[in-house]
This record gives structure tokens, sequence and C-alpha cells, in this order.
């Protein structure tokens, strides 16, 4: 996202569904409303947890495209599982956008060759 016209990153957590990428992260930071109707990018990757191939199965995906704050539903708020206790002394208070992708790219990393 950016702020004050400058590139930022927030820490949040992500669920994709319905052909959409919901976004929790902490209402105190404040960072929900800088994203709220602008073009932000999100990323992710499994490269701390891999698949069951291990280093084979590692990917990291990219979605691009403009964000609303959202109030999902109760299933989609389960599915984000526990959020952490507190964030920066604070009491976690999500809050929670829907990025509609307009651009997505995925890549896949294999690290098969010899050495």
């Amino acid at each position: 996202m950016s702020m004050r016209a400058l590139p930022f990153l927030a820490v949040a957590r992500h669920l994709v569904t319905e052909g959409g990428v919901v976004l929790r992260m902490h209402r105190g930071l404040g960072f929900h409303e800088s994203c709220d109707g602008s073009v932000i990018a999100y990323g992710a990757d499994n490269f701390n947890s891999p698949g069951p191939g291990g280093a084979e199965d590692l990917w990291s995906v990219q979605f691009t495209g403009p964000a609303e704050i959202v109030e999902p539903a109760s299933d989609q708020r389960e599915r984000f599982g526990a959020g952490p206790a507190e964030v920066n002394g604070e009491v976690f208070d999500p809050v929670y956008l829907r990025l509609d992708p307009h651009l997505s790219h995925m890549h896949t990393l294999a690290f098969d060759a010899s050495p």
C-alpha cells in the first residue's frame, strides 16, 4: 500500500474466497484506512512451511487491485483462526479488507539442481 504517497508494508493474514482475497489486520494501527479505496499489492508465500515435497513445493504469489473495508461472514472469520493476543501492547482488534485482484502473479521454486 502507500501512505502519504510513499510505499508502505503492513502485516496481514489472508483468506482466498469468492474470487478475492480478504485480509485481516489490526485496527489500532490504522493501516486499513490507508488501504480503503486504494489499489494495493499483497504478497504471500510458503517459504517457512513447504508442503510434503519439501523445497519442491515452494511458491510465492502477489495480487494487485483495489481494496475496501468489509465485514466478512462468521464462517470466513472462523477460517482465519485465532489472532494474536496483542499488537504493540494493544489488545488485537481485527479489521478486514477485501482485495479485488486485477493482476496476479504466482511463482514456484524448485531446488533440484546438483551442487
